[in-house]
């Protein structure tokens, strides 16, 4: 019988906000914005169904590299090692996610095209949102065909903000 994986919760000041991470090491596992914790939780246990948690420090890495995101470093974030589970499907849409660069965006459309699906756009949208890791897995870089902001699980603020970090212009 597997032992059911106990992982770390933890906080960490940003500039949207609290974030609120579940690690297993140093390995990001989850990660949202207050408010959303509930979200955060749901998909956790889709996930890991019997998954402990323990409350803990964030790991002084994994802390200096969202320092260093909010600070204007475009590659701070690729170093974070990731536990997502997820379906294959979601593990593809959310690596292309982490293919698109800083201050870049993409279209439901193209990325469903960038991971050679062009039809499964509505599913890509799915995977989108069930991305577990707000940030590092850059969600928020997907926008309207149109170049207007779509859905963000932490609100179209927060996606606003991350995208002018970026230096991305988008329509209001």
């Amino acid at each position: 019988m597997t032992t059911p994986p106990t992982f770390t919760r933890a906080r960490h000041p940003s500039p949207v906000g609290m974030l609120h991470l579940i690690l297993d090491g140093e390995a990001l596992v989850a990660l949202d914005y207050d408010g959303y914790e509930a979200r955060m939780m749901r998909l956790l246990a889709r996930r890991f169904p019997k998954a402990a948690l323990a409350d803990g420090a964030v790991p002084g890495r994994v802390a200096k590299a969202l320092d260093a995101y909010f600070a204007g470093d475009a590659q701070a974030l690729a170093g974070i090692a990731l536990q997502l589970g997820g379906t294959p499907f979601q593990q593809t849409v959310w690596a292309a996610l982490r293919a698109i660069p800083w201050g870049a965006t993409k279209s439901y459309g193209g990325l469903a095209r960038a991971i050679g699906k062009p039809s499964a756009s509505r599913a890509v949208g799915l995977a989108n949102g069930a991305n577990p890791v707000a940030i590092v897995v850059p969600c928020h870089r997907v926008i309207g065909a149109d170049r207007k902001l779509t859905g963000y699980a932490g609100g179209l603020e927060r996606k606003r903000f991350l995208l002018s970090h970026e230096g991305v212009a988008v329509a209001s």
